[in-house]
Order: structure tokens, then sequence, then C-alpha cells
């Protein structure tokens, strides 16, 4: 308790580096949205649970050492932001194509041929596993809230207060969205929230994959 104390001013700058970092609109949280929004709460929710299963790897790994060991390997993560490049662009194309799926006045109400829950929740994990911001939040967080020689309950105290933060905003979302009133919203702004997505993801895309060339 008293190494708590010692830390605690570490420990806050660490909280909230990290709430900023997970409540900043990204493509998790725009992942989530969209999600709830157009398959509903139940999907929502899944989509955000595998959001967090990629938080909580990558805070496994931060809290391990990760940073050693891309420091030594850049290569590494050069090949992370391709791959997780790629991924962006191929749900930018996924959200562009929807924009032909059904004319703006259709009864978004009509059921639609949805992805199984578990191929939510991977794609969940997919879109934060292979993104770089997720992986520096938790370097930065990490390399913030501990000291060099940290005991293994301060890195428990860091990592279990940002895991909780995470889960709490990844579910205020899925919630939040997959409202009666969010679904309304997305029935009326269909084809612009769908572009909104395309361009952001493309964008995402093209950033992390030049980034790494």
């Amino acid at each position: 308790m008293s190494e708590l104390f010692q830390h605690w001013p570490q420990l806050m700058a660490a909280y909230n580096l990290y709430l900023v970092a997970v409540i900043t609109p990204g493509p998790a949280n725009l992942a989530i949205m969209g999600t709830a929004m157009n398959e509903g709460r139940k999907r929502g929710i899944v989509i955000a649970l595998g959001i967090f299963t990629g938080s909580f790897t990558w805070a496994m790994a931060a809290a391990l050492g990760l940073a050693a060991v891309l420091t030594r390997y850049g290569e590494i993560l050069q090949l992370l932001k391709i791959v997780g490049g790629l991924y962006m662009l191929y749900l930018a194309f996924k959200a562009a194509r929807s924009l032909r799926r059904a004319p703006s006045g259709e009864d978004l109400t009509t059921p639609v041929r949805q992805k199984s829950l578990w191929r939510v929740y991977l794609t969940g994990y997919a879109i934060h596993l292979t993104n770089p911001k997720a992986i520096f939040g938790w370097l930065a967080t990490i390399s913030l809230g501990l000291p060099p020689g940290a005991s293994a309950i301060s890195v428990a105290i860091v990592v279990c207060g940002c895991l909780l933060t995470g889960i709490t905003v990844f579910m205020t979302y899925a919630l939040l969205f997959s409202t009666r009133r969010a679904f309304n919203l997305y029935r009326n702004a269909r084809r612009p929230l769908d572009a909104l997505m395309a361009l952001f993801f493309g964008a995402a895309g093209v950033k992390m994959i030049s980034s790494a060339l």
C-alpha cells in the first residue's frame, strides 16, 4: 500500500493518458459504434469484447517488456503496421460496399445476413491487435505509470486499472449506440455514416502502410 501512495502521481498520469487514448475516436471505437447501430446491441457488445481482448493482449505484452523487443526487432512493428493497414483497407472496402446495399429509404429493420458472433468477436480482436495506436498507447501508459524496477503489484495496479477503464468505455459505446435513437440516426443518415467509416478506415490503412515503408 505504501508503494501505491509513493507512486500515486505516476499512476494518475498513466490512468489519464490511457483514458484519453481509449476514449478518442479511432478504428476500435468506430467499429463498435457502427456494429452497434447497424447490427444491434448483442453484436455491438461482442465486438467490444473482442476489442477488449486485443487490448488485454497488448497490456500483457507491454507489461512483460514488449518495448525492449520492438526496440531490438523494429521490423516486427513494421510488419505489424503493414498487416494492420491492409486490414483497415479491407474494412474500408466493406464499408464502401455497404453504401450500395440498400436505398436510403429502405426499412433497415428487415433482417440481413449477419456474421456469426464468433466472427464478430474475431473482427474486434483483429482490429485492436493490428492497431499501432493500441500498441503505443499501452507502451506509453506502462512507461509513464511504472518506475524502473517496479514490483509486480505496481504492474498489476496500472494494468488492471487501465483495463477496467477500457472495458467500461468500450461497453458504454456499445450500449449507447445500440439504442433506438442511435438506430434511427443510423437509418436516417446511413450513407453518410458508411461513407465516413470507409474514408476513416481507408485513411488509417494508407497512413499505417506508408509509415511502414
